[in-house]
């Protein structure tokens, strides 16, 4: 219990992402010897030390999840999905109410745009019903238009809502009947705390989560440059599918769908094509959903365990130097620093969690990282 707890404040403290979340749990063995060490961290990358997340903050969290009737699920936790968790970015918690016996089950994701004509919405409510009848669970995101129609269609059965802000937040606010038919009878996920409401910046997190959990992504409608799309770009960045529904070159909605499948994404009409597609996947992430406590029994997860924990490693000033020249705030991948600076592997990874945790660099899509602005 203190060691989940400790990585709650582990999680909440600032300049901690899921990235620098699994490398501290990795070198310091503990949540608590990781919150022990960041003041000196941010110390060698030059910044003051991060706000760390106070207990009492924590507890109040803690309480309001359990009033809610939710549950925490973390990275250690047999139920943690197995697709999430090949993620290089998978969220270290996440805050569900429901069956998380889905996240057991085959999974699609279903997305699309928010003003959506009536045609796609229909569509997108009847490929969601179809894959619901075949024992798959449908993923989406309860925004409006195709997402709500893909929940819509497989409500009752395995409707699986990845949400932007806490649980008890209801956005758009029209769905909180739905929101809360999922939570009962399906499955709702978010990785913020309770009382957050929506930002622009919580979306491409949650549309992580949504790609993440699911063997392919369908996108049925989309305008260039939308969320969706992101969304399929996220999977293909997994190596999921990333499946689309054509449509007339004459509604703007349909551009992204035809332009995902100019560059290769898989055309699909029909829920026997999806069910086609995805049907060479193992069941890895399937197992045991029994949740007990609100925090489930720690057990050694292999993303946490990968590497003992060991000493700090020293690094002197010409290897800090040399890792300098080469940051800007153009984002680079962490492999390309590594053939650059020659240095090793594990020196350039701490340096970067250094700069991370003194709030001088932003780690990006790709695994890639640049110097904040």
């Amino acid at each position: 219990m203190k060691e989940y707890f400790d990585r709650l404040r582990l999680i909440r403290s600032a300049n901690i992402g899921p990235v620098s979340y699994v490398q501290l749990i990795r070198r310091y063995g503990s949540a608590g010897n990781a919150l022990d060490m960041l003041p000196e961290l941010a110390a060698r990358g030059g910044g003051r030390a991060p706000r760390i997340s106070d207990a009492d903050t924590v507890w109040r969290e803690i309480e309001k999840v359990e009033k809610l009737g939710a549950k925490y699920l973390f990275m250690d936790d047999p139920d943690y999905p197995y697709l999430l968790a090949e993620l290089g970015n998978a969220p270290p918690a996440l805050i569900y109410r429901g069956n998380l016996s889905l996240l057991s089950h085959p999974t699609v994701a279903i997305v699309g745009a928010r003003n959506a004509s009536a045609a796609a919405c229909r569509f997108a409510r009847d490929i969601a019903n179809a894959l619901a009848g075949e024992g798959v669970s449908v993923v989406s995101g309860l925004a409006r238009g195709i997402d709500t129609a893909a929940h819509q269609g497989s409500l009752n059965r395995s409707a699986i809502a990845v949400i932007a802000g806490g649980t008890d937040v209801y956005f758009p606010p029209e769905n909180q009947q739905l929101q809360e038919k999922i939570a009962s009878d399906g499955l709702l996920l978010s990785e913020q705390p309770p009382g957050t409401e929506p930002r622009a910046r919580h979306f491409p997190y949650r549309n992580r989560i949504i790609a993440g959990l699911s063997q392919g992504t369908v996108v049925v409608e989309a305008a260039p440059k939308s969320g969706s799309l992101i969304t399929a770009r996220l999977a293909a960045e997994a190596g999921r599918h990333v499946m689309a529904v054509p449509g007339s070159p004459l509604d703007p909605r349909s551009r992204g769908c035809n332009g995902l499948i100019r560059e290769g994404a898989i055309l699909v009409q029909s829920a026997d094509d999806i069910i086609e597609l995805i049907g060479h996947f193992d069941d890895r992430a399937a197992g045991a959903n029994i949740p007990y406590d609100l925090f489930d029994s720690p057990t050694a997860s292999p993303k946490l365990k990968e590497n003992p924990p060991g000493n700090d490693i020293n690094i002197d000033d010409s290897a800090r130097q040399s890792l300098a020249g080469l940051l800007s705030m153009t984002p680079v991948s962490v492999d390309e620093l590594v053939r650059q600076s020659a240095l090793p592997a594990a020196s350039v990874q701490m340096m970067l969690l250094e700069l991370e945790l003194a709030g001088k660099l932003s780690r990006h899509a790709g695994a890639r990282v640049g110097l904040t602005g």
